[in-house]
């Protein structure tokens, strides 16, 4: 990348800060998903600005593509920046990650760049500078064949990855939300694209076997981020549960037991009692 590019870049990311837009240069790395010691080489002019460090600039910070290329117009664009403002930011940052529940897996498959749908999915944040700008998903996961990293209940939070860069981005043994027409998978991916266009599904169960997905019929890849899990208690807690019950029905039964020997003895007594009557 040409040295003034990566000036107006650091011009760009300084005054975003002197404007208390950012707090730190950390908390604009990790929102944009960049390694603050790599990003802090570039303010120092130690390495040269990246595109894909510039595009999530644009789509996360509204910084001008013309200004960063061509040093023409101003730094950032200036009225999108500023209707989201308009909007509220603190509400914005709030609802980052869109939630797709199993029961509209199918309805997203088919209208996943449909504004309108996503408008009625819920959407939340999570208390992390990383999930306060950007894209996110979260989904739910079905089934059993991501055991034991995943079961069926888990949700998984995703960051979005480039359709014009899977070959780039796909990365080996990584888990990955992969959404086709009628269907969403969520497993470990193996990256064939170079070799035969295709992607492996790699589940962590081992009942299951690999298989390939040719990359022409993949809509969206999301790699997973966060899993978010119901809790459980531990087998040794659930043992100590069922023991301590066990010996509390055993009490129960005891005393029961107890009381029916004395109203045996009694009836025995009452019923000797009556013959010596007769």
């Amino acid at each position: 990348m040409c040295n003034i590019v990566t000036e107006r870049f650091v011009r760009c990311v300084e005054t975003l800060k002197e404007q208390n837009k950012i707090k730190s240069v950390r908390q604009f790395a990790l929102s944009v998903d960049y390694h603050p010691q790599n990003l802090n080489d570039i303010m120092r002019g130690k390495r040269d600005v990246t595109i894909e460090l510039i595009k999530n600039s644009i789509e996360t910070y509204h910084f001008n593509p013309h200004f960063i290329f061509t040093g023409a117009g101003e730094m950032f664009i200036e009225d999108e920046w500023e209707a989201k403002n308009n909007q509220g930011t603190a509400h914005e940052s709030l609802e980052k990650i869109l939630y797709i529940p199993m029961a509209a897996h199918a309805g997203y498959t088919d209208q996943f760049n449909d504004p309108i749908y996503q408008e009625d999915l819920i959407s939340f944040s999570l208390p992390d500078y990383k999930f306060q700008h950007g894209n996110y998903r979260c989904f739910d996961v079905e089934g059993d064949s991501m055991e034991p990293s995943l079961f069926a209940g888990d949700k998984v939070v995703c960051s979005s990855i480039d359709s014009s860069s899977f070959y780039n981005s796909v990365r080996d043994n990584l888990v990955y939300v992969v959404v086709l027409e009628g269907s969403i998978i969520v497993k470990r991916v193996k990256n064939n694209i170079r070799k035969n266009g295709t992607l492996e599904m790699i589940s962590d169960n081992n009942y299951y076997d690999p298989y390939t997905i040719p990359v022409k019929d993949i809509r969206e890849i999301w790699h997973v981020d966060v899993k978010i899990s119901p809790f459980l208690p531990t087998p040794n807690h659930v043992r100590n549960s069922i023991s301590a019950e066990m010996d509390k029905m055993k009490e129960t039964i005891d005393s029961q037991s107890r009381s029916i020997q004395l109203l045996n003895q009694t009836i025995e007594k009452l019923l000797d009692q009556q013959k010596l009557v007769y």
